[in-house]
């Protein structure tokens, strides 16, 4: 291989693991202490750098909060859509085809990564508190989920068009408080319980056999 080669791979390695760093340290900074009362210079100390560094991959914190929920959107397999934003092909399946065995078990397969996801997501929403760029963000980023309710019942042509995202709006509102604040311990009702009504509602919400 030739040595500029060589070298200008090394170089992209090192830039990549330096953004992977201050994202990784600035997730930890924003659970510790919250998005707004981290600044960049913690952010960059944390990652062993310097603020020049951290500008030289982001060019603000709003944008390092942007790339945190590009992150957040491979965790939950979502990806680019021409309709609205990103998608999730697995909801749109699920709700289309529209049994409660299918419902359980995506909400089983997404309860399991509410641990990991868990950070972005309340990272992300305090973001917006803050600014309002981001508050547009996360408003459109809490569509997406929702859109994608609404093709399901679109493609199975159930209940009336009018109603369709309602209910996707009223399902995803149930699944984002059950994913930021369930905990062990926490609430009453254990993660099987929790499932089980999460279940029995989007059933009642999404499907004819309730």
């Amino acid at each position: 291989m030739h040595r500029g080669t060589l070298m200008a791979g090394l170089r992209a390695a090192q830039k990549a693991m330096t953004r992977k760093l201050l994202l990784g340290k600035a997730l930890e900074l924003f659970t510790q202490q919250s998005y707004a009362r981290t600044t960049i210079d913690e952010i960059a100390s944390a990652a062993g750098t310097t603020r020049v560094t951290f500008y030289a991959h982001f060019p603000s914190k709003a944008d390092l909060m942007r790339a945190l929920i590009d992150e957040l959107n491979e965790l939950l397999d979502r990806t680019a859509s021409p309709t609205h934003g990103s998608t999730a092909s697995a909801l749109v399946t699920v709700v289309t085809e529209g049994t409660p065995e299918g419902i359980r078990a995506w909400l089983r397969e997404t309860a399991g990564r509410w641990d990991i996801i868990r950070p972005y997501t309340n990272a992300a929403f305090e973001s917006a508190v803050t600014d309002p760029a981001l508050r547009t963000l996360m408003d459109e980023w809490f569509e997406e989920p929702i859109g994608d309710i609404a093709d399901g019942l679109d493609a199975a042509g159930r209940f009336s068009p009018e109603t369709r995202r309602l209910r996707g709006v009223l399902a995803m509102a149930q699944l984002d408080h059950a994913a930021r604040h369930w905990r062990p311990g926490v609430w009453d009702a254990s993660l099987d319980v929790v499932l089980a009504v999460l279940t029995e509602s989007w059933t009642a919400l999404l499907t004819d056999k309730a």
